[in-house]
C-alpha cells in the first residue's frame, strides 16, 4: 500500500518545519555563547563594567541594522536565501571569536552575530508560520518564538559549561557552534522548497512599514515586548560582572544557568499564551514584568542570589506572554506577502529597546555603582510595565 499525496506532503512540510526551526535555533545559540564569557574576557582584556555592556549593547545594534536594511529582503526573494545569509553569519561570528581576542575583533564579531539574528529573527519567524496552514498559524507562530528562545537559552548554558569543563574556554564553544551551523545549512539546502521570486529586490535603509489596520497593537506589543527585552539585555550584560564582583561566585556556569532560565522559560510562557486571548496575555505578560523587575531589585538592593534566580524565572514567562501576544497581534493577522516586513519591524523595535537599556546601566555605572545602576534601571522598568498593564486593563474593561 503507498502513501497518498497528502501523507507524502505532510511529512514534506514537516521535515521542512524541522530543518527551518533548526537554523533558527542554530542562530540564535551563536548570539548567546558570550553571555557566560564575558568575566573572562573582562578580567583578560582589563573591560569595565561599560566596556561589557557595550559589546553586548553593539550585537543589538547588528541586529536592528540588518532589519532595517533587510528586513523586507525574505519577501522579495524567499524565506530559505536569507535564513542562508544568517547562517553564514552566525558561522563567520563564531570564527572571528575563536580568534586571538581584542576589544576591536570582540566588537566586530558580537555585530556579525547582530546581523545574523537581524537575517534570522524577521525571515526566520515569517519562514516558520508560512509552513504552517491558515488554521494552524498561531502553531507557527509559537514555534518560531520557541526557536528564537530556545536558541538563546541553550547559548547561555552550552557556553557556561563548556567553559568550566574546557581548557580553552574562549574556543570551544564556538567551535561547537560552528558544527551546529552546518548542520543546519545541510538541512535548508536538504529540506526546505526552492524560494519562489516574489518581486523586485530593493536594498539599503528602508523605512519598514506596519498596516494600518495594526498599529494600535503593533504599539502596544512592542512597548510591552520591548520592557521585557530591555531587562533580558541588562541581565544578560551584567549579570555574569554582578555574580564575580558582588557575589563572589566565580563558576562560569552559574550566569549561564541564570540567563538560560529566562530564555527557557520564555519558550514556556509564549506555549501557555498561545492557549488563551492575545489581548488578555499581553496583560499578563505586564504583570510579570512588574514582578520580575521587583524582584531584580530586591537580589541588587540585598546582594541575594536567590531573587535573581526567581526573576530570571518570572521574567521569562513574563516575555513568553509578550512576545506571543505581540505576534499574534501583528505578524499573524498580515498578509504572507508583508510578513517579513511586519516581523522584521517588530524585531528591530524590541531590539532597539533591548540595547539602549544596557548601555544606559553601564554609562549610569561609570558614575555609581553597578548595583546602583541596576536598581534605578529596575524601577523604570517597573513603572513603564505598570502603565502599558494599565492601559491594556483598560482596553479589557
Amino acid at each position: 500500500m503507498t502513501p497518498s499525496s497528502n501523507d507524502t506532503s505532510t511529512t514534506i512540510r514537516k521535515w521542512a518545519v524541522a530543518a527551518t526551526a533548526f537554523a533558527f535555533f542554530a542562530t540564535m545559540v551563536g548570539t548567546t555563547l558570550p553571555t557566560a564569557l564575558y568575566s573572562i574576557y573582562a578580567v583578560d582584556l582589563s573591560f569595565s563594567s561599560l566596556t561589557v555592556t557595550v559589546l553586548f549593547a553593539v550585537y543589538a545594534f547588528g541586529v536592528v541594522a540588518a532589519l532595517l536594511m533587510f528586513g523586507r529582503l525574505s519577501d522579495q526573494i524567499g524565506r530559505r536565501p536569507v535564513l542562508l545569509i544568517a547562517l553564514a553569519c552566525a558561522a563567520l561570528s563564531s570564527i572571528l571569536f575563536i580568534l586571538p581576542p581584542s576589544l576591536c575583533l570582540l566588537v566586530v564579531a558580537r555585530v556579525v552575530s547582530g546581523v545574523s539574528a537581524g537575517f534570522m529573527s524577521g525571515a526566520g519567524t515569517a519562514a516558520v508560520i508560512d509552513l504552517f496552514p491558515l488554521a494552524r498559524r498561531a502553531s507557527g507562530g509559537m514555534l518560531a518564538v520557541a526557536a528564537n528562545a530556545g536558541g538563546l537559552a541553550t547559548g547561555n548554558l552550552l557556553g557556561g559549561v563548556l567553559a568550566s569543563v574546557s581548557s580553552a574556554a574562549l574556543v570551544t564553544p564556538y567551535v561547537m557552534h560552528l558544527g551546529l551551523s552546518v548542520i543546519a545549512v545541510i538541512g535548508l539546502c536538504a529540506l526546505t522548497p526552492r524560494p519562489e521570486r516574489h518581486g523586485p529586490v530593493n536594498l539599503g535603509m528602508q523605512p519598514l512599514r506596519v498596516p494600518g489596520e495594526i498599529r494600535g497593537a503593533f504599539v502596544r506589543a512592542v512597548l510591552a515586548g520591548g520592557a521585557g527585552f530591555a531587562v533580558c539585555g541588562v541581565l544578560t550584560s551584567v549579570t555574569a560582572l554582578f555574580l564575580a564582583d558582588d557575589l563572589r561566585i566565580d563558576a562560569h556556569w552559574v550566569p549561564g544557568l541564570i540567563v538560560f532560565l529566562v530564555f527557557a522559560t520564555m519558550a514556556l510562557g509564549q506555549l501557555a499564551a498561545g492557549r488563551i486571548a492575545a489581548e488578555r496575555a499581553l496583560l499578563i505578560g505586564c504583570a510579570g514584568l512588574v514582578g520580575a523587575t521587583l524582584l531584580v531589585l530586591a537580589s541588587l538592593g540585598w546582594t541575594l542570589l536567590w531573587p535573581l534566580v526567581v526573576a530570571s524565572i518570572v521574567l521569562g514567562l513574563a516575555c513568553g506572554f509578550c512576545v506571543n501576544a505581540g505576534l499574534s497581534l501583528t505578524v499573524e493577522e498580515v498578509p504572507h506577502h508583508t510578513r517579513g516586513e511586519v516581523s522584521s519591524a517588530y524585531f528591530a523595535s524590541l531590539y532597539v529597546l533591548l540595547a539602549l537599556p544596557a548601555i544606559g546601566v553601564g554609562l549610569l555605572a561609570t558614575v555609581v555603582t553597578l548595583r546602583q545602576a541596576g536598581m534605578i534601571f529596575a524601577m523604570v522598568v517597573a513603572v513603564l510595565a505598570a502603565i502599558i498593564g494599565g492601559v491594556q486593563a483598560r482596553r479589557l474593561g
